[in-house]
């Protein structure tokens, strides 16, 4: 192919490491390499970045990885299949792609927005090539590219599918089996220079601090602050610091009060009954008019033995 422009051959035998094939409208996929801190403006006075090819790129991803899950695993059912999809087109896989297959080289960005450290970067931009391929090339160029140049080198559907990466319920799973309280905190909410969101949480186990995770998301950041957790349960004497505090847990103190409900509400059952005998000694006889009695005694004079029994009774009514 003849490269219409010497200044861009640069960038069409990079693409063409990564595609496969040369680009035929390059535009689609210079604007799929610009991030929104380097956006620039059109003549009709729009500013112009990836942020809508990762918009269309996403959508499109998602129908793919789909379409492929869905023929890989016949007969799964569907909470499997969606697993495997969000698996395969998170930001953590994505991510490690765009770098593997060498894109985070070709995005700009400003320097002064720092985000080289930002970890979304590369799998927006990835997401934006999607986009990019797909008015480019069309929706079977794409199918192509997924599969030839990225699923058969650098991710095994297989076993990415049956991975674990949901940290967050692994260890909401731990602390269930273990009845161990668990809790979520945002530590801190903030934004970068070019207003890109960030957040801090932590996770607390029986009130002990545990992993600080960072994201740009607050979903993100528990995810982080989860791994971190899991990975310090590892070791055995952190562990054995989370079960012993068990012993201050709210739960065993909430046990206390009930205890000594029950042990209140039977003295003053035998309060009442030790008062019922006394009063009833103190009479010098008792009517019986009950019908239903079984004591058919008229008015005279009970023995202590009665007089106890009937204040038993009494009692128990009360």
């Amino acid at each position: 192919m003849k490269l219409p422009f010497r200044k861009e051959k640069e960038l069409y035998s990079s693409l063409y490491q990564i595609l496969g094939f040369y680009p035929k409208d390059i535009r689609f996929y210079k604007q799929a390499l610009l991030h929104k801190s380097s956006s620039v403006k059109s003549e009709q006075g729009k500013w112009i970045n990836n942020e809508r090819l990762e918009f269309l790129g996403d959508a499109i991803l998602d129908a793919i990885v789909g379409d492929i899950v869905f023929r890989r695993f016949d007969g799964k059912k569907e909470g499997f299949l969606t697993n495997a999809r969000s698996k395969i087109v998170q930001r953590e896989t994505l991510n490690k792609v765009a770098i593997e297959i060498g894109l985070h080289k070709l995005i700009k960005y400003s320097v002064h927005s720092n985000n080289s450290h930002n970890s979304n970067m590369c799998g927006n931009a990835f997401e934006a090539l999607i986009g990019a391929i797909y008015l480019d090339r069309g929706y079977d160029c794409c199918m192509q590219f997924m599969q030839r140049r990225i699923l058969d080198k650098y991710i095994s559907v297989d076993s990415i599918a049956y991975k674990e990466v949901n940290f967050k319920s692994k260890l909401i799973e731990w602390t269930q089996k273990n009845k161990v309280g668990i809790s979520f905190e945002l530590l801190e909410q903030g934004s970068e220079s070019d207003g890109t969101p960030i957040f801090s949480s932590q996770v607390f186990l029986q009130g002990i601090q545990c992993g600080i995770g960072k994201g740009y998301s607050k979903k993100e950041s528990q995810q982080t602050a989860a791994k971190e957790t899991l990975e310090m349960l590892k070791k055995t004497g952190f562990t054995h610091k989370i079960l012993n505090a068990r012993s201050l847990s709210p739960v065993t103190e909430k046990a206390e009060p009930e205890q000594s409900t029950q042990t209140s509400t039977e003295t003053a059952l035998t309060d009442s009954a030790t008062e019922a005998v006394h009063s009833s000694e103190a009479e010098v006889s008792i009517t019986v008019s009950e019908p239903d009695t079984s004591m058919k005694k008229g008015n005279r004079k009970l023995s202590k033995k009665e007089i106890i029994e009937a204040a038993e009774r009494a009692a128990f009514e009360a």
